[in-house]
């Protein structure tokens, strides 16, 4: 399989915090397109080397309105080819290389019709998502592509089987094939299902906020399908993470923004997160092809702290090379 990137390498799931005062009702497009390709630089400048647009718009909606849009469908939940366009791309500059992630075809689905069985609606929606990576090729340099599914094994509204599953992830991942493509879960139940889906190269696992999901994950199973891991290293549940700071401190962190930004950058230091990478190099060895935080950082109270995070991954990348090399 073709690989644009050497070795391992260091991307982010997407979500980021907006500027302090700043709604996105209030922005033209142009403004929009600024501030995207200013969080570009900023994640670039924290040591980010595949970069994902920053996902300010709401995940569903920002594919779902283009798809249900008459004046842009095929047919139902099939959007025109020259429709499926991402307007974050817009923001690139030539040649910049980019992680493009498109909401996956089953997390579409479920957001419209839930706990319903219509699988001809389900491969539309595969077919819309992979319309969108398609065109995402030609609009900017894909080095990484992602279907975002995190409802995969979490949901009790997917009632589709595996394989009509695996059929709309195959569907959607099409235009990745010879590429690296990632399927971001939230759960490790469907991980070496999909693994034997041709066009997803790349498992991606919160690992940092659950470890114990790497010890689901059967290293030969990736072997077997040319499969590879993206392990997280830094935790992203800030919620989670500041009420058990609360509880051990006897305080509420969120009245005091600077105690919150140092206990939660000693809590999450590149040296927790090395120990966290060297545990998964240690399980899966070359099979680990991807690192970064958990998920998104979109719930983040800050873009300096959300930076201040990538940075700390970066530097634990940064010293895991060094002993290698």
């Amino acid at each position: 399989m073709a690989r644009q990137i050497e070795g391992l390498f260091f991307d982010d799931i997407g979500s980021y915090p907006l500027p302090r005062g700043v709604r996105l009702e209030n922005l033209s497009p142009d403004q929009y397109l600024n501030l995207v390709r200013d969080v570009l630089a900023q994640k670039s400048r924290a040591g980010v080397e595949v970069p994902t647009y920053p996902q300010f718009r709401d995940m569903i909606r920002m594919f779902m309105d283009e798809i249900e849009n008459p004046d842009h469908a095929e047919s139902p939940y099939l959007i025109k080819r020259e429709h499926a366009r991402i307007m974050e791309l817009l923001a690139l500059s030539p040649g910049q290389e980019v992680r493009v992630c498109v909401t996956g075809p089953v997390e579409l689905y479920i957001s419209a019709f839930g706990a319903t069985h219509y699988p001809d609606i389900l491969y539309n929606l595969a077919e819309s998502v992979a319309r969108f990576l398609d065109k995402a090729k030609s609009d900017a340099k894909m080095a990484v592509a992602s279907l975002d599914e995190p409802s995969l094994g979490l949901s009790s509204n997917i009632i589709f089987s595996e394989d009509e599953i695996l059929q709309a992830l195959e569907v959607a991942s099409e235009p990745c094939r010879g590429m690296d493509c990632e399927v971001h879960l939230h759960s490790p139940l469907y991980a070496q299902a999909c693994a034997r889906v041709p066009g997803i190269s790349i498992i991606g696992i919160e690992s940092a906020a659950h470890p114990d999901y790497l010890q689901l994950i059967d290293r030969k199973a990736l072997e077997e399908t040319d499969s590879y891991l993206r392990a997280g290293i830094a935790r992203t549940d800030i919620l989670s993470m500041s009420a058990r700071l609360n509880e051990t401190l006897g305080t509420n962190l969120w009245n005091d923004m600077k105690r919150l930004e140092k206990e939660i950058l000693e809590l999450e230091s590149p040296q927790v997160m090395r120990k966290r990478l060297d545990k998964a190099y240690a399980r899966f060895g070359d099979r680990l092809r991807a690192t970064g935080p958990d998920c998104g950082l979109g719930s983040w109270p800050s873009q300096d702290l959300a930076g201040r995070i990538l940075s700390n991954c970066a530097a634990a990348v940064r010293s895991f090379r060094l002993e290698r090399a």
